[in-house]
């Protein structure tokens, strides 16, 4: 039985990955899969969960798999495929060698980690980037709305807000030209509000947040941007 399920085991990585090869049985990919302790769930479960394919599937896998060959992204004692927030910070870093983008990175990954259990799998991932990528307006929204809201309380609140800005301010505001004001963070805040916060009593709910993206022809635009990548 521990062979058959062992066979199982080896045949929905390969089919994750893509790399099966029947004439070329490799020995280096069946250590690797050995060792592995953290597998993502099955390709048809996937494709039923997220709005990816088949073969989108694979290469978001690959690539997330094999991150750890230029970044340290897998423990070297056990590479469990999970993602702590130390290891998403040094990515995300390298995206924004100029700034500091430790912050927003710690942000970010609270969002992508929905179970708050500290680390990010494969499913984790992969959900997220199907509601970033290729969700509806409303599920760009709702995603967004939870980055934001960053107590998870179901309101946006000036802090919350001014805690966001600051955190994209140090990651890249300091380096874009021409340079941003000092105040711009907070200039931003106050317009956010203006703009969002219908009844003023100082929160954003998330009824507030849709409703005033919806009519803002900027942001729509921009949550249809990144629909057909990949």
């Amino acid at each position: 039985m521990r062979g058959k399920g062992r066979k199982a085991n080896l045949s929905d990585s390969r089919d994750m990955d893509g790399s099966y090869d029947q004439l070329t049985d490799s020995i280096e990919d069946d250590f690797e899969l050995s060792t592995v302790c953290h597998r993502p769930e099955g390709l048809e479960q996937l494709q039923e969960q997220t709005k990816f394919t088949k073969k989108e599937l694979q290469v978001l896998y690959r690539g997330f798999k094999n991150v750890n060959t230029y970044s340290n992204f897998f423990s070297q004692e056990c590479p469990t495929g999970l993602v702590n927030e130390d290891n998403f910070k040094q990515i995300y870093s390298q995206f924004f060698p100029q700034g500091d983008s430790s912050m927003y990175a710690h942000f970010l990954f609270n969002a992508f980690d929905t179970d708050h259990s500290g680390s990010v799998n494969f499913e984790d991932f992969v959900s997220g980037l199907s509601i970033i990528l290729r969700g509806s307006i409303d599920d760009k929204l709702n995603w967004a709305f939870n980055l934001y809201d960053l107590n998870k309380d179901g309101c946006i609140t000036k802090e919350e807000m001014m805690d966001i800005m600051k955190s994209i301010y140090d990651m890249m505001g300091k380096y874009t030209y021409p340079n941003m004001r000092e105040d711009a963070p907070m200039e931003h805040v106050e317009n956010f509000f203006q703009k969002m916060d219908k009844n003023k009593d100082g929160v954003v709910t998330i009824e507030e947040f849709i409703e005033s993206c919806q009519k803002d022809e900027n942001i729509m635009r921009s949550m249809q941007l990144f629909d057909n990548v990949i």
